[in-house]
């Protein structure tokens, strides 16, 4: 079996990604909320919330289980290169994780973030007929869940005057790649969902 030394550059590329990506993710999970960010906001905005996160992970499993169990797609980050090629975005969250904790930025960044996964699970659209229902009740959840937090942006009087229109998704060459892509987007949403449900507990403390 060949040793560490022949491991193509395309994997040691793939891997070093993987572990940027792990260490950034972990640096903003392992950052505490500050009590004092616990703002004013309504607890029924709260739970509501908390409910759709749920759903919309447990969705989300599904379409990852499917993708591993069908097409072998098990491991993200062996596909980190692929994504980057096709140029696929990640959603900053960085208002939601700092100690300084702004409601309003975070409410803004979490509703473009859930736009941005609506527009790419849309792109995956025909990924395949035993998926293609799964994708299409995830993309519907992330919906309802972006209309819910844009909501209470407008009731907290931040939503932007114009609503965000959806910018350039990636186009496929291949049934391969869009399966690929559709194991990056379920496990970036996951660990979008992972920092939101957390948020939103600290929310809902006392």
């Amino acid at each position: 079996m060949a040793g560490p030394a022949a491991r193509s550059p395309t994997k040691l590329m793939a891997l070093q990604l993987l572990l940027w990506h792990s260490a950034f993710w972990t640096g903003q999970e392992a950052v505490p909320l500050d009590p004092a960010s616990s703002l004013p906001v309504p607890q029924s905005f709260v739970l509501k919330c908390l409910g759709q996160v749920r759903k919309i992970q447990a969705q989300g499993s599904v379409l990852q289980e499917k993708l591993c169990a069908t097409y072998q797609l098990c491991h993200p980050e062996e596909l980190a290169l692929l994504g980057h090629s096709l140029g696929i975005p990640q959603a900053p969250l960085s208002n939601c994780s700092s100690q300084g904790l702004q409601l309003t930025g975070c409410l803004s960044q979490l509703q473009s973030g859930l736009f941005l996964y609506q527009g790419l699970l849309q792109a995956l659209a025909g990924i395949s007929p035993e998926l293609s229902p799964t994708v299409d009740m995830l993309q519907l959840d992330v919906a309802n869940f972006a209309t819910t937090v844009w909501q209470q942006m407008e009731d907290l009087g931040v939503a932007p005057a114009v609503h965000p229109t959806q910018g350039t998704m990636p186009t496929f060459t291949s049934a391969f790649q869009r399966r690929a892509v559709g194991v990056l987007v379920a496990s970036r949403l996951q660990r979008l969902l992972e920092l939101v449900y957390r948020v939103l507990r600290h929310l809902a403390e006392p």
